[in-house]
């Protein structure tokens, strides 16, 4: 068996980023920038009204000042006057200040008769002016990678970035395997149960970037594994779950190699997930996960979720990790190092009581991740410990 950590270096070596592609703003959000892009323009192009006002020349202010109308500047609607000595323009939030203007006095600060103004003795002392290029210039650049969040999405359509370039998603073709197996909907026999693991699984990778296809549950014959792989063919990741151990229904390793399957390692150090294989086919990487529902999702957010992020351009990096305070005392490790189901409260991280890798009703409760190193010694409630967020 190989640690955890050596696992995640033959996982990453399988790995690589995957082309750019060209989409419209409108589907950027959550993608990858590839590259970095530029602004083609300021923002605001040009100095406006921060508020609700009048256009002045700020040399003519003092209080009590009177200054003539002489038109009105709105968003879109502009005044092509000039502002001379004691003179304003009506302007409203957003309108490009009137050439020789360069102070808004806000509406609330002045008396109005006809065309005709007269400044408080007090005032507010803010010029309420938004300068040209106060948000950005055109040259301005947003940096890659990055996953793109709504925030950036609104900063590339001011910098009137229509078509953005982002990493290709991830293909992740999922076969799940078994006799026992039938899918949610159907009536099962008294010896089956129901498809979980590539439901569960297909939702966590999408959550993070991936495209991926779950595929035909695979009996246990040869032939129908191989029908399945050659459906998984061409696809940048392919998961296998269940039949990766060794018993005589146990056949994606053998079959896998028949097909030319690179196998890269076979068995973890880990708790659960220890049946786990990878390597590669063809084109794709692999991974052979064991077929307990928590198992499946504890290596996903160990093992999968970094390989994409090397896929889509995000580095190389294990799952982070966060340190949080005991709520109670838990016993010693043992030589596997222990992917425990937790809660998260004001009090702490408490384990789920069941920690048995078959029960998704206590993952479906659990917070994180609670790792206990091999070997880890008992720890006391208020110790500090390594968690990893679900």
């Amino acid at each position: 068996m190989i640690s955890v950590e050596q696992a995640l270096d033959h996982l990453f070596a399988l790995a690589a980023p995957l082309e750019p592609e060209t989409v419209p703003l409108r589907a950027a959000g959550g993608r990858v920038l590839a590259r970095p892009v530029t602004a083609t323009r300021d923002q605001p192009p040009f100095a406006a009204s921060a508020m609700d006002g009048y256009a002045v020349r700020n040399e003519d202010v003092s209080p009590g000042a009177a200054f003539d109308v002489i038109g009105e500047a709105a968003a879109g609607n502009g005044f092509d006057g000039t502002v001379g000595p004691s003179q304003a323009a009506r302007i409203f939030t957003g309108a490009p200040m009137p050439k020789g203007s360069d102070r808004v006095i806000i509406q609330e600060d002045v008396s109005r008769d006809g065309t005709r103004i007269i400044l408080n003795d007090t005032f507010d002392a803010r010029a309420y002016v938004r300068p040209a290029g106060a948000d950005f210039c055109v040259g301005n650049q947003i940096n890659a990678p990055r996953i793109l969040s709504p925030r950036d999405v609104a900063l590339l359509a001011s910098m009137n970035i229509a078509h953005v370039p982002v990493t290709r998603r991830p293909d992740v073709a999922i076969i799940a395997t078994g006799d026992e197996l039938v899918m949610p909907g159907e009536t099962p026999r008294a010896d089956q149960i129901i498809a979980s693991n590539g439901f569960g699984l297909a939702a966590m990778l999408e959550a993070h970037g991936a495209t991926a296809r779950l595929l035909p549950i695979a009996r246990d014959t040869r032939a129908s594994l191989r029908m399945a792989f050659e459906l998984a063919a061409g696809a940048d990741l392919i998961v296998t779950i269940g039949g990766a151990s060794v018993g005589d229904h146990d056949l994606v390793a053998p079959v896998a190699q028949e097909l030319g399957m690179q196998q890269s390692f076979y068995k973890l150090a880990m708790r659960p997930g220890k049946p786990l294989m990878a390597g590669r086919m063809g084109s794709s990487a692999m991974i052979g996960l064991p077929g307990n529902p928590v198992s499946t999702m504890v290596c996903g957010h160990v093992f999968i979720l970094p390989m994409l992020r090397i896929m889509l351009g995000l580095g190389a990096s294990p799952a982070p990790r966060s340190q949080a305070t005991l709520a109670v005392d838990v016993a010693a490790n043992g030589v596997r190092e222990h992917y425990m189901r937790a809660t998260l409260s004001q009090d702490g991280v408490r384990p789920v009581e069941r920690q048995d890798s078959a029960l998704l009703q206590e993952l479906a409760r659990a917070d994180v991740l609670l790792v206990r190193p091999p070997n880890d010694g008992p720890r006391l409630a208020g110790d500090m410990v390594e968690c990893i967020h679900l």
